[in-house]
């Protein structure tokens, strides 16, 4: 994989830059600009190389078709803004665009072309879009790695045409994510939450022979307090787990990883609270498990203190409510303060864990913060990503 940052004669080249700008809105507002903040320094590196810069990028799920709410404008404005730039949304039909010269039509030096997915071909991998897209550029960035998990044309196909290079970015994640993987120092623990134990199931299984602890958060917990006799009431929960449960099990005293699930939780029978402390033993049929209690705090941050290595990925609750983000700002605090310490080294990664420390301002507080979700997943898992397949 070549980094772009080695690249020497980038001056007045045509770059195709593959960028990840899925950013959450709020009535046309972005209001979580993570995404785009990191990305910034290989746009500059490519300003200060006098490149031309034409972004490829999607955002939401317009499922091949021309969805209005669905354009890159917000965020074309905001990179402007940025930037300090002028940047350019193209809106016309890439497939009706005959050669790069078009881009000479335009006085701005960064080109947005409108949300990728609005066009099929996108997402079925189609080989001639790519090719289409491949003639607008000399050379083809990837700087999504967020996105290199998907076998899609911009991602996957559009370095079959092109001398492809590897963003800024996209080095730092799979750097990070290869000391995780190989360059342990240990004891090493991993938080790892979500709703669904079945879609982590490979990466638990892949991590327990490397890892001292498992720490199982938030949703797919209430699978293992059910498993192991108690009631969860109408939590969320995934059914016929069982199987999968005790194959964690049974792989994890193999390997001499210690799994741990809550000793006691915080209850609510609707999602607006209020907030009980509770033992597992006390959980009623009309409550649902919102957050980790105060024991489980305490036994995760003694295992953070006796750890080196931290990988954090979901939350340990339901923290989009504020009555519930306890458990999970915690966490986040005990890791920070070990940070700071230069006791661990510490990784972060899913939209949701981000999201949370972006509401506590501390984006900077850990080693390291991934805005991948499914990507960085598959990538512990030992799986091949696309993007980067293609990159290599």
């Amino acid at each position: 994989m070549r980094s772009i940052i080695n690249e020497k004669n980038l001056n007045n080249k045509k770059i195709l830059l593959r960028l990840d700008l899925n950013v959450p809105f709020k009535k046309d507002k972005i209001t979580d600009t993570t995404r785009i903040d990191k990305i910034l320094p290989t746009l500059n590196f490519l300003i200060k190389e006098k490149a031309k810069i034409i972004i490829l990028s999607h955002v939401g799920r317009p499922k091949g078709k021309v969805v209005k709410e669905l354009s890159l404008e917000p965020i074309r404005e905001e990179l402007q803004k940025k930037l300090n730039k002028k940047v350019k949304l193209i809106s016309e039909n890439v497939k009706e665009i005959k050669s790069k010269n078009f881009l000479n039509n335009y006085s701005e030096d960064i080109l947005i072309l409108e949300n990728i997915r609005f066009y099929p071909e996108e997402e079925k991998n189609d080989n001639k879009f790519a090719e289409i897209l491949s003639n607008l550029g000399d050379i083809y960035v990837n700087e999504a790695f967020s996105c290199s998990h998907r076998a899609h044309a911009s991602i996957n196909k559009v370095p079959k045409f092109l001398p492809s290079f590897s963003g800024l970015q996209l080095d730092l994640e799979v750097n990070s994510l290869n000391k995780i993987i190989s360059e342990i120092t240990r004891p090493i623990t991993c938080i790892i939450g979500g709703s669904k134990i079945s879609t982590k199931i490979n990466v638990i299984k892949n991590l327990i022979p490397k890892f001292d602890n498992i720490i199982i958060a938030g949703g797919m917990a209430n699978n293992f307090i059910e498993y192991f006799g108690n009631s969860v009431g109408k939590s969320i929960k995934e059914k016929n787990c069982d199987k999968i449960i005790e194959e964690i099990i049974s792989l994890s005293k193999k390997e001499k990883c210690k799994i741990i699930y809550p000793e006691d939780v915080v209850v609510s029978k609707d999602l607006n609270g209020p907030p009980q402390k509770k033992q597992l033993s006390e959980i009623l049929s009309d409550e649902m498990i919102l957050d980790i209690g105060p024991k489980t705090i305490e036994n995760i941050s003694k295992i953070i203190d006796n750890s080196k290595t931290i990988l954090w990925n979901g939350p340990a609750g339901y923290f989009e409510n504020p009555i519930f983000s306890y458990g999970s700002i915690q966490i986040a605090k005990k890791i920070i303060e070990n940070n700071k310490a230069n006791k661990i080294f510490s990784v972060v990664g899913g939209g949701d864990t981000v999201s949370l420390i972006n509401n506590l301002k501390a984006v900077n507080e850990f080693n390291f913060v991934s805005t991948a979700g499914g990507a960085f997943l598959e990538y512990l898992e030992g799986k091949n990503l696309p993007g980067i397949t293609a990159l290599n």
